[in-house]
């Protein structure tokens, strides 16, 4: 490993160092055990999973307490806005363009950044803890300002270190960020599963069994996430050196994966939230409502495996164009052999693309239900789901391609360098 390299890698440890110390700063005028008290009760709806993504900076309620999720949903909005308007797609392909329209991402995160702040700051308002001792501790409206300055001051921070990362440093710096949070909650679920052990709660045999789960899954989560269709492409115009009629083939990847993350992200929110916000009601029918939706019962992994598969078709239509594809091709002079070039090419790409995007629905549908389903059964509680799995690693693998790319290039410059 050259100094280069190894001093990216020191960069993006750095910059996720100084993450995990923001996860420790409060909010001025909060009181915490209150707030912890209030995550620790729910922990299995959607404030549980917020707490997940956030590193456990929400029931710590840090400046950082709504996480990177203001700039993820603002990036997630502009994208569906450029998949509707042609102006704001073509806005996006420019060089000037894209500046803008990073621009205009950071402008849409401050604005829900500062909305989300004064929501969680209304809501302390009556939150008290279980002997009854208030969630805040100063005026009310003091406390709502100071909220909004810290926390959009936090965002801006993660926000900063995520494109920091990126550009100095190795790999995605927003997956990063999502990555150590999630990570840093392994060490508080290996002790809890060790004392259960110790205590006699949980048998051996079935840590064993959780164990094997994690394992198969991230082994499965692995295998699909590299796989891919590599459709065969000619070009006309481009010769080999050693043979001027021998034509260069090249290839196309289309992942089996094309929506990634998002999909299992969407679903659950979507299902977590009003699951949350049914609990604060007495009628009877919204109850019985609630334990439907419960977190940990059937239905709601049911309906988690629809919306995902949903969300898998909606998000790969976006990702993928096929119309962009074939329209750079016919320009590259490049055809795929037996399909004519043009929109011919643009509905074998889409084909091709709905056949994958079946089976990585179906994937990504398992791997968010199936591994609760077997722990179920087992009796024991899931604490790291098959989407923070899909995440840890999708990143893991994303960051090791990298680094192995950044080395490869290090070693072509190095042999440019002595003249080979």
């Amino acid at each position: 490993m050259n100094k280069s390299l190894r001093n990216k890698i020191f960069i993006t440890l750095g910059f996720l160092f100084v993450y995990r110390i923001l996860a420790y700063v409060p909010v001025p005028g909060v009181n915490v055990s209150v707030i912890a008290d209030f995550f620790r009760d729910n922990s299995n709806n959607a404030l549980g999973m917020f707490n997940m993504f956030s590193g456990n900076a929400a029931e710590r309620l840090s400046i950082i307490s709504l996480g990177i999720m203001p700039y993820i949903t603002a990036s997630i909005i502009m994208e569906l806005l450029s998949a509707t308007f042609p102006k704001l797609a073509q806005l996006k392909k420019e060089r000037d363009g894209m500046q803008k329209y990073m621009q205009i991402i950071r402008y849409a995160t401050v604005f829900i950044t500062i909305v989300q702040a004064i929501g969680v700051s209304i809501g302390l308002y009556s939150m008290t803890g279980k002997t009854g001792e208030s969630a805040i501790l100063i005026d009310t409206g003091l406390f709502t300002t100071l909220a909004c300055v810290s926390m959009l001051t936090g965002t801006m921070l993660l926000m900063w270190i995520g494109e920091q990362i990126t550009q100095k440093g190795i790999g995605n710096g927003i997956s990063l960020i999502i990555f150590a949070g999630i990570v840093s909650g392994i060490p508080t679920a290996i002790s809890g599963a060790v004392n259960l052990v110790n205590t006699g709660e949980m048998n051996f045999l079935v840590l064993l069994f959780i164990i094997f789960i994690i394992i198969a899954t991230i082994g499965f989560v692995i295998y699909v996430e590299l796989g891919e269709r590599r459709v065969p492409i000619s070009y006309s115009r481009k010769v080999m050196m050693q043979n001027q009629n021998k034509r260069i083939m090249n290839y196309i990847p289309i992942k089996v994966n094309l929506s990634g993350v998002i999909p299992p992200i969407f679903a659950s929110a979507i299902l977590m939230f009003p699951a949350t916000i049914f609990q604060a009601s007495t009628n009877s029918y919204i109850l019985k409502l609630n334990d439907f939706l419960n977190p940990n019962g059937y239905l709601f992994h049911i309906l988690t495996f629809i919306l995902v598969v949903f969300f898998s078709y909606f998000y790969a239509s976006i990702a993928f164009n096929s119309k962009d594809i074939s329209e750079n091709l016919k320009k590259q002079g490049g055809f795929i052999p037996g399909v004519r070039p043009g929109e011919h090419t643009a509905i074998f790409m889409n084909d091709v693309a709905s056949r994958l995007t079946f089976w990585g629905s179906i994937y990504l549908g398992l791997i968010s239900t199936l591994p609760w389903l077997l722990v179920k059964f087992a009796g024991v509680p899931f604490a790291f789901g098959g989407t923070s799995v899909l995440i840890v690693v999708s990143v893991a693998l994303d960051t090791m391609r990298r680094i192995e790319a950044q080395n490869y290039m290090n070693k072509y410059q190095t042999l440019n360098a002595v003249g080979l």
